[in-house]
């Protein structure tokens, strides 16, 4: 891109091709509009993003995962032993959506009637999540079919996992479950996943790849400095690229994809968001905003068991044959994600719906946590790992110790018991709630779903409205999963995706 293309405009710039931002710019795209897509990362066409497996590399070797991740952290954590927990986010086409496990969760309809903001009931919202996908089950009155994004479900299960799924259903009192993203939720099931053939279903696989639009303009390793705003009204944006330094036009509508983090970012750098912070930087504020607040997550405790029949070990001889044989005939793990086995549960706590989301990997996990940079200590004896999650944080922190509980209770069951040889974490040396709550702080980490920081509403303290404009300034809005009131019950690449398709719809029907 030389330095006279940065001094261009089109009728729709879009900051971030992340999970939202790419769907948005084909959809919008599609009308005909003109669209420059900006992205700060560089193109997604490598098998370290593509091929669906890898994600069990790239996210143990330092110098892979630098590529392309933002490299994000917390501030130290006061509740966890002053942790800086690690809060990856995808810097490439993509976004969070090329370095992810691909688990295709929508989360439970009750979330998007809950979130009580017009437009956005499930109802609502259930036409956009079938636009998107192409079940492999075929369309039903809830699945949609012949949409961009492929989704499967994982197959060649470890008879470790198929083990799993009978356990946790036994000791938590529900059923095995067909399909969780149908008629109901709640149950143990196999993973759906956005993958097929091998290949990684990103927003940018499915949306960018062969689009031929050539009113759409996909620009990477664009670095947005800033959005220009005059007269109370989004014209545009600052870029830095390697050739320079310009200003990118938008005649309709500046919108913001860039995420949880990168969209509120970009706001206060622009001089939107709570003024006095923006005054204590020495920005000129344009709109008072509660931009940043309402930052919320799903937080986790990874329970690690030795079991042979979970057939996976964590070397590099394995990783390396597994490579290998997907290339030479495909239909192998690394084709997949590396999840294989779901469940949605009630704590005691729970009221209507599951409160607790069990992930189960056959693989060992790294431990206690992940906070350093550096290489992660993983064990290489065959293992199921299990990730109980509370999925309704209700003080934007709170954590506790059912999941783990029942975790315990489901491996000692007599269906699988028989396959586990140890626990190896949290393991033995904590062998009660006393040990555990201690502990607890060093182990929580997060499922990276940080979602909230530009919540849409219909009340004062909201930085964006229905329509997902923001307020005060003319031409701007936010779609991407900072504009979520609340935080979905399950992994948010879907609903992230969705919003982009929602938001398509709502910009085209104003």
């Amino acid at each position: 891109m030389q330095q006279s293309q940065l001094e261009r405009g089109a009728d729709y710039v879009i900051a971030g091709a992340g999970s939202a931002g790419c769907v948005l710019a084909r959809r919008l795209a599609q009308t005909g509009a003109s669209v420059i897509l900006l992205e700060a990362g560089g193109p997604d066409r490598t098998r370290l993003v593509r091929q669906p497996g890898m994600i069990a590399i790239f996210h143990n070797v330092p110098a892979l995962k630098k590529r392309l991740d933002w490299g994000y952290s917390t501030a130290p954590q006061a509740s966890a032993l002053g942790r800086r927990i690690p809060q990856p986010r995808g810097r490439v086409l993509g976004g969070s959506g090329s370095i992810n496990g691909m688990l295709f969760v929508r989360g439970n309809r009750q979330n998007y009637d809950d979130w009580a903001v017009p437009g956005w009931s499930y109802e609502n919202v259930l036409s956009s999540f079938k636009r998107m996908e192409d079940w492999e089950d075929g369309a039903t009155a809830l699945r949609g079919v012949g949409g961009p994004v492929k989704v499967t479900r994982q197959k060649d299960l470890t008879p470790a996992s198929q083990a799993f799924m009978e356990a946790l259903a036994a000791t938590a009192g529900t059923k095995l479950i067909d399909d969780y993203n149908g008629e109901s939720q709640e149950g143990v099931s196999v993973f759906q996943q956005n993958a097929s053939d091998g290949l990684r279903y990103s927003s940018s696989v499915g949306y960018l790849d062969h689009h031929g639009l050539p009113n759409l303009t996909v620009l990477t390793r664009a670095r947005i400095t800033r959005i220009v705003i005059s007269g109370g009204r989004a014209s545009g944006v600052e870029v830095v690229t390697e050739h320079g330094r310009g200003t990118i036009s938008a005649s309709r509508e500046v919108i913001l994809s860039a995420g949880v983090y990168g969209s509120p970012q970009l706001l206060m750098l622009s001089g939107v968001g709570p003024a006095g912070h923006l005054r204590g930087h020495g920005i000129d504020v344009v709109a008072d905003l509660p931009v940043g607040d309402n930052l919320h997550d799903h937080m986790s405790v990874p329970m690690t068991y030795c079991m042979t029949s979970a057939r996976n070990r964590g070397t590099t001889p394995y990783f390396v044959t597994g490579v290998v044989k997907e290339a030479v005939r495909g239909d192998t793990w690394m084709g997949r994600t590396v999840f294989e086995a779901v469940g949605f549960v009630r704590s005691p706590q729970a009221r209507d719906i599951p409160d607790i989301q069990v992930h189960a990997l056959p693989w060992s996990y790294p431990f206690p946590n992940q906070d350093s940079p550096a290489r992660q200590k993983v064990d290489k004896r065959c293992a199921l790992t299990i990730m109980p999650t509370l999925i309704y944080p209700k003080s934007r922190g709170t954590l506790r110790l059912d999941g783990i509980e029942l975790i315990r209770e489901t491996m000692a069951s007599p269906l699988i018991a028989g396959q586990v040889s140890l626990e190896l974490n949290p393991g033995s040396g904590f062998p009660d709630r006393a040990a555990l709550a201690a502990e607890l702080p060093n182990r929580a980490t997060s499922v990276y779903h940080a979602v909230g920081t530009c919540r849409m509403g219909t009340d004062e303290r909201a930085v964006v409205d229905p329509e997902l404009r923001v307020r005060g300034i003319d031409g701007l809005r936010v779609a991407d999963a900072s504009i979520m009131p609340s935080i979905t019950g399950g992994n948010t690449n879907a609903p992230a995706m969705m919003i982009g398709e929602h938001a398509a719809r709502l910009i085209n029907a104003s």
